[in-house]
């Protein structure tokens, strides 16, 4: 049994617990999931149960016959994980593929590195990208079936069906950052495609259903994002950060040119920003500790997740530049922060 724990500096008290803190995030994910339900219905719970039960179920056997100590999962952390990792999928996840994610976000990039608090990368993000490279086809089928809350599917028989792997119909569609990426790698103009696909910026913020659970509406992530202001989890250095980047970025490319460059309203509410920036990015782990390291942290995923969307190979970048930005948190630590910096004297 180990008296004394030993880690490195800064250290301060405080009545936070992890469990604490874990419980504030599953509660400000609540609306990011109950948003998924109601448009994607039993397709999207089987993804959410499947994801969390697994994180949960590894992260014991792990923790228990392993490394041979008590079980972990009382700190709520593995059941974070799973959620967050279950709003990164499509609803059209097949159960063994996230049962994999559940497997690399838990036993390769959270407790090969020793568990919670000592992890470099993402653990959820990390799961995504493999998924990501190795099953592409499933990773993009945003196929998605009926709501819950409809007459055609009621919870218990569609909940029967979807154990029978037997989902109601379906509607099937790209996400706008994929109609945009093609579409301008064929040559169609924004305003063409905006146009044909009937962009909507009004069911971005309140609810659409094309890409990930988590992409479902930003006006529930965003109710996440006060309620852990509110409640002194994160601070609004790296999201603001994240954001204003995207914006400013963006922005200037609509400027110069904006029959080839979305504008940064739709760079905002499309795709995964706002959950990578809200949920992801500000990890107490895998993020800096200092307000500079923060901002540094933020502008740099900014960055990255334009390049990739603008130029790169895939249509969004938000967990790439997160993953990136988080390889290089120790370095960005080494920028002391300004409580523990020596005053020099002058004079």
């Amino acid at each position: 049994m180990n008296k004394l724990l030993v880690s490195p500096a800064p250290h301060w008290y405080g009545k936070e617990t992890t469990q604490g803190i874990m419980r504030d995030v599953i509660i400000a994910l609540v609306p990011a999931v109950l948003v998924s339900l109601y448009l994607a219905g039993v397709s999207a719970l089987l993804v959410l149960m499947v994801s969390v039960a697994g994180c949960v179920l590894v992260e014991h056997l792990i923790v228990r016959y392993m490394m041979k100590k008590k079980t972990t999962v009382h700190d709520l952390s593995a059941v974070v994980t799973g959620l967050i990792l279950a709003l990164n999928l499509p609803v059209s996840s097949p159960w063994w593929m996230v049962l994999i994610g559940c497997v690399v976000a838990i036993g390769v990039a959270k407790m090969t590195f020793g568990g919670l608090g000592h992890n470099l990368f993402n653990p959820a993000l990390v799961a995504r990208v493999f998924l990501l490279i190795s099953f592409p086809v499933q990773m993009t089928n945003w196929a998605v079936a009926n709501g819950i809350f409809t007459p055609e599917n009621p919870l218990i028989p569609g909940f029967l069906l979807g154990l029978q792997g037997q989902l109601p119909d379906a509607l099937t569609g790209a996400t706008p950052l994929g109609i945009v990426k093609e579409g301008l790698a064929n040559g169609v103009s924004i305003k063409a495609l905006a146009a044909q696909h009937n962009f909507s910026y009004s069911g971005m913020f309140f609810g659409h259903m094309s890409g990930s659970l988590g992409e479902a509406s930003a006006l529930a992530l965003l109710l996440g994002f006060i309620y852990l202001l509110v409640r002194k989890v994160i601070r609004p250095i790296v999201p603001l950060s994240i954001v204003i980047t995207v914006a400013l970025f963006s922005g200037l490319l609509h400027l110069a040119d904006p029959i080839q460059y979305a504008d940064p309203l739709f760079h905002l509410l499309s795709g995964g920003l706002l959950l990578g920036a809200i949920f992801m990015a500000t990890d107490y782990v895998t993020s800096p500790m200092s307000p500079l390291g923060m901002i540094i942290f933020g502008v740099g995923i900014g960055i990255i997740t334009m390049l990739i969307r603008v130029w790169g190979a895939y249509p969004e970048g938000v967990s790439f530049a997160i993953l990136f930005m988080n390889a290089l948190v120790p370095l960005i630590n080494k920028i002391k922060p300004f409580p523990y910096q020596k005053e020099v004297k002058r004079g």
